[in-house]
């Protein structure tokens, strides 16, 4: 029926005329652009954070740290009950960051520009700990725990398949192989970036987001476990996507933008 044919793309004509709306093109007057401030080091506690500076920063409309957010667990990748194998170690926030880059504090201003010079007045102070840099080491006993109250090893989970007799298949075969394989870190180079934009209804308690998500259910399963809403008082709209391999299959910064469209009394933070 198809083969040999040249079948048109649903998507093509939007997307060659430019009518697809993909996250960058969806626009509220008021909205507000969110940045996050970023851990210099690899292990480390957050012994105090000042952002009195930056709250006086004239545009800025919200400031978030570990103090602000609510202090309940999830897993970014949560699928449900039936993989129960994922543990809950992530927060929105938290006074323990565990990689260079991870999340310290946010911020929602009138302009990007604002929010950027607004990071910079955020005072932290740091107490390095033990960091683990090589796979292998991190999980030898007596390495740095990452995730101490989920776990004493840094291993999220692990499980054993086989099938057959193992052990005599070794024996019956003519040749074994064995060897040690190594691969570098790769992306998916999507050509659009994550993003996502929330507008929290602080009147009716009722939150819409737009993601560049591949699995809105699960973005508004975890929103309503850190939330604390009914998933029927959340909305996630999947907006066309440049890409995502895979890659945009988990939660990344759609509760932090929602706390920060609540607390600035539900403007729309990008």
């Amino acid at each position: 029926m198809y083969i040999g044919k040249d079948i048109p793309r649903i998507d093509g004509i939007e997307k060659v005329t430019g009518k697809a709306a993909y996250l960058d093109d969806i626009y509220f007057s008021d909205m507000l652009y969110a940045k996050i401030l970023r851990s210099p080091y690899p292990h480390a506690h957050i012994l105090n954070i000042d952002t009195s500076e930056a709250e006086k920063l004239p545009g800025v409309k919200a400031v978030l740290t570990y103090k602000d957010v609510p202090k309940i667990p999830f897993n970014s990748s949560y699928r449900g009950p039936f993989h129960a194998y994922y543990p809950f170690d992530e927060y929105v926030l938290e006074d323990k960051v565990r990689f260079i880059g991870d999340k310290v504090a946010a911020v929602a201003a009138d302009d990007p520009l604002i929010a950027e010079e607004a990071l910079n007045l955020i005072k932290v102070e740091y107490k390095p700990l033990p960091a683990v840099f090589d796979p292998e080491e991190a999980m030898k006993p007596g390495a740095p725990q990452i995730h101490p109250k989920v776990s004493e090893r840094n291993i999220i989970s692990e499980w054993t398949i086989g099938w057959g007799d193992i052990e005599q298949g070794f024996k019956g075969a003519n040749y074994v192989f064995e060897g040690k394989y190594k691969t570098h870190r790769v992306t998916h180079c999507c050509m659009e970036t994550h993003g996502c934009i929330a507008k929290y209804d602080v009147n009716k308690n009722e939150l819409t987001v737009w993601s560049t998500t591949q699995v809105p259910f699960n973005v508004r399963r975890v929103l309503s476990i850190v939330l604390g809403l009914p998933v029927t008082k959340i909305r996630v709209i999947k907006t066309v996507i440049g890409g995502g391999f895979g890659s945009k299959d988990e939660v990344f910064d759609e509760p932090l933008c929602a706390l920060l469209s609540r607390k600035a009394g539900g403007r729309p933070v990008k």
